[in-house]
């Protein structure tokens, strides 16, 4: 077991009760989503000089030019997804270090993940593991792309803005399913959800954002 999974001091069970409650202040009414962000032990998905700041509710770099999602923008799109749903099959563009994936994989019976940044990706194994997460399969490749071969998907969450939303991500929901993501340039970000209907997909826009951007290609083993 990972030593660093408890915490102490400013990463102890007491400091992420303080981020819940103020998540819960904020707007985060599901009770399934909070009990998951408790629990989850950010501290360990970034570097350890950082881990003191891991339950300020901001972002926080984890290198390659990403960052670690700030806890309420994980919680809001989360329980955007799940509102008054129960999927069983979520697509996730953008693993990052794992964290996102983490509270999902407690939630929602299988996670698909993909990643670009392959040193990322292989952190983000690496901590799963360590949490005892097995719900989780994960994929080197262009977020862009998705991953057909295990949809269609109850759920999709996208952890980056593209300038649009790609068609062929909305093709791989399911009918029912769920898209959450950001959306636009740097400065002009909104959170769009679409529910696939019999007659297409509808648009809700769920409050301005800020993410990295969503990009094309892939990322080796020496970050290159």
């Amino acid at each position: 077991m990972d030593a660093r999974l408890d915490g102490i001091g400013l990463t102890s069970a007491r400091t992420r009760e303080r981020l819940v409650q103020r998540l819960r202040e904020q707007g985060i009414h599901d009770e399934a989503v909070l009990a998951r962000i408790l629990e989850v032990p950010r501290h360990i998905f970034m570097d350890e000089a950082l881990a003191s700041r891991a339950y300020e509710d901001t972002a926080l770099p984890i290198g390659f030019g990403q960052t670690i999602s700030q806890p309420y923008i994980v919680a809001r799109m989360t329980e955007a997804m799940l509102e008054r749903r129960s999927p069983r099959t979520v697509l996730e563009v953008g693993t990052g270090c794992g964290y996102q994936t983490a509270v999902l994989a407690g939630l929602v019976p299988r996670i698909f993940t993909i990643e670009r940044i392959e040193p990322l990706l292989t952190r983000a194994k690496q901590s799963l593991r360590a949490l005892g997460i097995e719900n989780v399969r994960f994929r080197h490749g262009d977020g862009y792309e998705g991953w057909r071969a295990n949809g269609p998907y109850d759920g999709i969450l996208v952890a980056a803005a593209p300038p649009e939303v790609p068609a062929e991500l909305l093709s791989q929901l399911a009918p029912n399913g769920r898209l959450v993501m950001p959306v636009g340039p740097e400065g002009k970000q909104v959170l769009v959800r679409y529910t696939r209907r019999e007659t297409g997909c509808v648009r809700e826009e769920l409050g301005p954002v800020s993410f990295v951007p969503l990009l094309s290609g892939v990322i080796g083993p020496g970050g290159r």
